[in-house]
């Protein structure tokens, strides 16, 4: 017989460093967790301004024991976006975060749902509706979030739909087999691409991890900056409150070796480069720059795959997930598995989520009709 499952709200000040061997714990029974609800990542999205009293964190294990069975962090928000109702959302900060989703123990994915919906429902003071971005569907995840809403008596609304590029290696792959199965017909264009950066000059790939990460994210925010990001004005190094806080993100997870940053460079100058975190099998891509003077050679898909071959040279298991939005190509990418990802609305016990979901459908026929419209 399974132990009761208790559920926990921490506040997100005291969610730090206490947590962070627990969290990582946790990741090693999860299936895909998802990184940024990490006690350093929360602490970022602080920096950035979210008021403490405004994450929710909830914590669930079972009675008498401390270890961690799931975590989600959500954030108490009311704008245009869900339709002036007050929700819960979660990721934190979506402009910088990849999931939507809860972290839960593997074996006890389902009742650790339930457990956590019925600790928001039970709150008096928290909204009963939650906008959910970036959920990734038929997932282990997904799955037992729907059948705990079924068995709460909640309901979930799907808008935008995309495919995310991610990379989930197979038994027996090789970096050599898995380029062949991903980049099929484009295998050979695509490797004779590569071929020409390395005769180009002296080509030298490197994961830089803890304080040295924090170097390499200066090099890295120089190299978007120099591209047309940086022209626009939208480059971290043009934006100083976004910067601060990639610099936080970085530096708080490299502490835990849960950050890196990898370098492609020429001739020792940087041409591309990558923000990942980097936990437990699981990488997070958040961001890539690339030098855009060489990218007839594709340098940008050129790191990937020098990401991919160091993958599968450690000889361990890995995944990882691209973080692609619904506007990105997904054939950009050497990675030839898909995550169907969703834009999603719950409504709790039978709680109205008629403004977020309104809202939510107007934002999917304005994009649709911004696509369709002569530029």
């Amino acid at each position: 017989m399974t132990a009761p499952i208790a559920v926990r709200r921490l506040p997100a000040g005291t969610y730090g460093a206490a947590y962070a061997e627990a969290f990582v714990d946790l990741c090693r029974r999860a299936e895909a967790p998802n990184l940024h609800l990490a006690p350093a990542a929360v602490a970022a999205a602080m920096s950035f301004g979210i008021a403490s009293d405004d994450i929710v964190v909830l914590a669930a294990q079972e009675q008498d024991d401390e270890r961690l069975l799931g975590l989600w962090a959500l954030r108490r928000t009311r704008d245009l976006q869900s339709g002036l109702a007050a929700v819960l959302r979660a990721p934190l900060m979506p402009l910088y975060e990849v999931s939507s989703a809860p972290v839960l123990d593997r074996d006890r994915a389902g009742d650790v749902a339930v457990a956590l919906l019925a600790a928001i429902i039970e709150a008096a003071d928290l909204p009963k509706v939650l906008k959910l971005p970036l959920l990734p569907l038929k997932s282990s995840v997904f799955v037992a979030l729907e059948a705990a809403l079924m068995a709460t008596g909640g309901s979930i609304a799907t808008f935008e739909l995309w495919q995310r590029p991610m990379l989930v290696p197979e038994p027996g792959d090789d970096a050599e087999r898995y380029l062949r199965r991903a980049l099929g017909q484009g295998y050979k264009k695509r490797m004779q691409q590569h071929r020409q950066l390395e005769r180009a000059g002296a080509l030298a790939y490197q994961r830089h991890r803890g304080a040295d990460a924090i170097t390499a994210l200066e090099a890295f925010l120089t190299l978007e900056a120099a591209g047309w990001k940086g022209r626009s004005g939208t480059a971290l190094a043009s934006l100083p409150q976004h910067g601060a806080y990639i610099r936080e993100l970085i530096r708080n997870l490299a502490a835990t070796d849960a950050a890196r940053i990898d370098l492609l460079r020429l001739d020792g100058v940087p041409i591309a480069g990558g923000l990942l975190l980097d936990l437990a099998g699981q990488s997070h891509f958040l961001k890539i720059a690339y030098d855009e003077g060489k990218a007839r050679l594709s340098p940008g898909r050129a790191l990937a795959i020098e990401m991919l071959r160091a993958d599968f040279a450690t000889g361990r298991p890995f995944r990882l997930d691209s973080g692609a939005g619904d506007r990105i190509d997904p054939s950009a990418y050497p990675w030839g598995e898909r995550q169907e990802m969703a834009n999603t609305i719950v409504a709790l016990a039978d709680s109205s989520a008629a403004l977020p979901r309104l809202a939510a459908a107007a934002r999917m026929r304005l994009r649709g009709w911004r696509d369709r419209s002569p530029r």
